[in-house]
């Protein structure tokens, strides 16, 4: 089982059209969405919900009324402001618990805190195992953990061949909860400036992590000279290319029909696609290498 994670330096590169084009194209996989901040892959593969759970992560403050003599101690006290007359916002609450250990009458108490849900879903392309974290909530990494598990469990019970991960915009916490274990990843960017720079950033966390990774140009043709420094960039770091995709409106079209790219069009982007995943299942066969 080889695990296979999209990433990108920023958002909105064309990552998940990516991964919805891989979903039709790839044998034998688990689909897992780890972007959990803002999940979007369900939109293209208009899931049946198999199975809901909730995710629990970190405290809020609880105040007993019964038992708060009203003194406003806390209430002064909260450096984040999220106690107003004598009650929690449950979005300003960071879970320190600080007020609970200056209340004189032991009136605040920590509760644990529903974060949001994971799903395990059924696609006409396999499983997908994905999540939505709740509003202003955190620990968006140990979400990530959370699907990437599951979806490694259900692989690993039905024999499938390969996971093909969602992987978050950006460098932080849940990048790095996504990436951390994977077999290979493939970083989608575009010749932007801060595509360029972005990607760069996301190069450094895959050598920090030990993770071989590839890149996809995506909309090379925009910017062709950015796209050789680019592809220049790439070869001085040892760093292979698999992709270039071409602009085509007809990229924007399938999203609208809510259809994977490779699917909806057998045009010049969907037979780019296609030979991207030929070249990256070369390199799978031989353990990562180039």
């Amino acid at each position: 089982m080889k695990e296979v994670v999209v990433l990108s330096g920023k958002g909105g590169t064309g990552k998940t059209t990516i991964v919805g084009s891989l979903a039709a194209l790839v044998e034998r996989k688990v689909l897992a969405d780890c972007d959990v901040d803002a999940a979007d892959l369900h939109l293209l593969l208009s899931p049946a919900e198999r199975q809901q759970n909730e995710f629990w992560s970190g405290q809020v403050a609880h105040i007993d009324a019964e038992r708060c003599n009203g003194c406003g101690l806390c209430q002064e006290l909260c450096r984040f402001n999220a106690i107003k007359d004598f009650r929690i916002d449950a979005v300003s609450c960071e879970g320190c618990g600080f007020c609970s250990h200056v209340c004189p009458t032991e009136a605040i108490s920590m509760k644990e805190n529903m974060a949001g849900y994971w799903y395990i879903s059924d696609t006409r392309y396999g499983p997908l195992v994905h999540a939505r974290l709740g509003i202003a909530q955190e620990n968006s990494g140990k979400l990530v953990a959370v699907v990437r598990q599951q979806a490694r469990h259900i692989a690993e019970e039905g024999g499938f061949e390969y996971i093909i991960s969602d992987g978050p915009p950006g460098i932080g916490c849940p990048v790095i909860s996504s990436l951390s274990g994977a077999g290979l990843a493939l970083l989608v960017t575009e010749p932007s400036l801060s595509g360029m720079h972005d990607l760069e950033r996301v190069l450094g966390v895959c050598r920090h992590f030990g993770v071989p990774a590839m890149v996809c140009i995506n909309k090379y043709d925009l910017n062709e000279e950015n796209t050789r420094q680019i592809e220049s960039q790439c070869l001085s770091q040892g760093v292979k290319v698999v992709g270039r995709v071409p602009f085509d409106n007809v990229v924007t079209e399938s999203i609208v029909q809510g259809v994977p790219l490779v699917e909806y069009s057998n045009g010049n982007v969907t037979r780019e696609i296609e030979g991207m995943w030929r070249r990256l299942l070369m390199i799978l066969t031989k353990g990562g290498k180039t």
